[in-house]
């Protein structure tokens, strides 16, 4: 057996000093899982649609850190299990993905039966390359741009979420869970103490999972719908903020299993209530002085690098849609007066538009995107805003005027479904350059795929509105 490294062993994730030999990486991660009588090991890739896929192998052949595989089909397959239609060669022969684990994504499992952690991990071609349209690999794609010119991007995701009662026939309607007052949870709460309290046993369970995994919350407050809430983030890294977004889900998920109902991601799970949404706040530091660059170090006023990102995300964000609202729901959360945007116009603390400037200090001046849904991927959600405001620096786009008031009532600024976007998303040659040909060439295929999947369903609206009357 190896001997343990003298290092200390953290309690979630394993980090080494630059030149650590892999024997000693094997003995730490050896020490790990015994310290903990971890049995087995789940390999997870975040794919597309942010599911979770791998395998699960003993906790000592884990240890090991030998290869393991998975086919590249995974990422052509749509949200349904079927597989876009260009995938070619690359669907049909299954060729083997190398798995890499990323150790400092290592997390005890906290719901399971039995000891169990997981790991997120990074995907390889057989030729050592790196999988271009893996969704970790997009972002690292962004945010190594921003690198190279001397910037690090910094970012706070939101994510809103929808508790209901257990749904076992997808053609009946979701509806609020019952909360401790015995009455299911209401709309119209926002910020409640009381309502958040009504579900405190599924709160008190998030709060413990992430707790366990090492997940930094800030806040959850209640939101505008009916069993509605969110969890706020704390600002950092984004591949760090990408991975405990990701994980976030599946806890939130698995903490209203253990309660008897559902968490839900949906964009628009349920008529009449408000949507979910995925809000990105982010704004550059530099990477040689660790200052704030939207903000002039000596005035404090906005600079140009602020309303060039401003502008990028007004100029690009259209064509993006597709990734931020990924399925044909997430365009029911687009409407005018249900606390979600239908434009890009932008306004200095104006939750009414799709671009806002919360209220803060100079050295935290940040630009929040509040299009995105809760269904998007997060990792994706956030390469794609963090290029579009790139792009914006790169090209010196400036903004348009700021909207004072109700942004809701300027011009509906965005797709309004799918196929509109994918069609802006296909014709976008800057947005494909920086997130990479290889993968908008996939996600499009998949997505058309996904659409064409719909378009074979026939909905209770059409049977009720159509079938005696047309």
């Amino acid at each position: 057996m190896l001997d343990a490294p003298n290092m200390p062993l953290p309690a979630t994730g394993l980090s080494f000093p630059e030149g650590t030999d892999e024997a000693e990486k094997r003995a730490a991660l050896l020490l790990w899982l015994r310290e903990r009588r971890i049995e087995e090991v789940e390999c997870i890739v975040p794919d597309l649609a942010g599911v979770a896929r791998g395998k699960v192998m003993p906790a000592v052949k884990f240890a090991e850190m030998q290869p393991s595989h998975l086919p590249i089909s995974i990422f052509w397959q749509t949200i349904t299990g079927g597989y876009g239609e260009q995938g070619g060669d690359d669907v049909y022969a299954e060729g083997d993905l190398n798995l890499v684990p990323d150790l400092s994504t290592l997390r005890q499992v906290p719901w399971a039966k039995s000891p169990t952690a997981q790991v997120i991990h990074d995907v390889y071609r057989q030729s050592g390359e790196p999988l271009e349209f893996a969704p970790r690999e997009v972002l690292r794609r962004v945010v190594q741009a921003y690198e190279a010119e001397g910037w690090k991007p910094v970012v706070a995701p939101e994510l809103e979420f929808f508790l209901t009662q257990k749904n076992t026939d997808p053609n009946n309607p979701l509806e609020p869970p019952i909360g401790r007052s015995g009455r299911p949870g209401a709309g119209r709460q926002s910020y409640s103490i009381s309502a958040v309290d009504e579900f405190d046993v599924i709160v008190d369970e998030i709060y413990d999972f992430a707790e366990e995994q090492g997940l930094d919350i800030d806040t959850i407050i209640q939101e505008g719908g009916a069993s509605q809430l969110e969890i706020n983030i704390k600002h950092g890294d984004p591949l760090l903020l990408a991975d405990q977004a990701f994980m976030f889900k599946r806890t939130i998920r698995e903490a209203a299993l253990r309660n008897d109902c559902y968490a839900t991601f949906m964009a628009k799970p349920m008529a009449n209530q408000p949507g979910s949404a995925l809000h990105i706040h982010q704004s550059i530091v530099s990477i040689e002085t660790g200052e704030n660059i939207f903000s002039d170090p000596e005035t404090g006023l906005a600079t140009d690098a602020f309303r060039h990102h401003l502008g990028g995300l007004q100029n690009y964000l259209a064509a993006a849609m597709c990734v931020l609202a990924p399925y044909v729901n997430s365009y029911r959360r687009l409407i005018p007066d249900e606390a979600a945007p239908i434009n890009l116009e932008w306004g200095e603390d104006n939750r009414s538009a799709g671009l806002r400037v919360p209220v803060s200090g100079p050295e935290a001046r940040r630009i929040e995107n509040r299009i995105a849904g809760a269904d998007t991927n997060p990792y994706l959600a956030l390469a794609t805003s963090l290029a579009c405001g790139f792009l914006g620096m790169k090209e010196a786009i400036e903004p348009r005027k700021a909207v004072p008031g109700n942004a809701y009532q300027a011009d509906h600024g965005l797709p309004r479904g799918l196929l509109e976007a994918l069609q802006l998303f296909s014709s976008c040659e800057p947005l494909k350059e920086i997130l990479g040909v290889g993968f908008c060439e996939l996600y499009e295929a998949v997505k058309v795929e996904e659409f064409e999947e719909y378009m074979r369903v026939i909905s209770p609206w059409e049977r009720e509105h159509l079938l005696l009357s047309v």
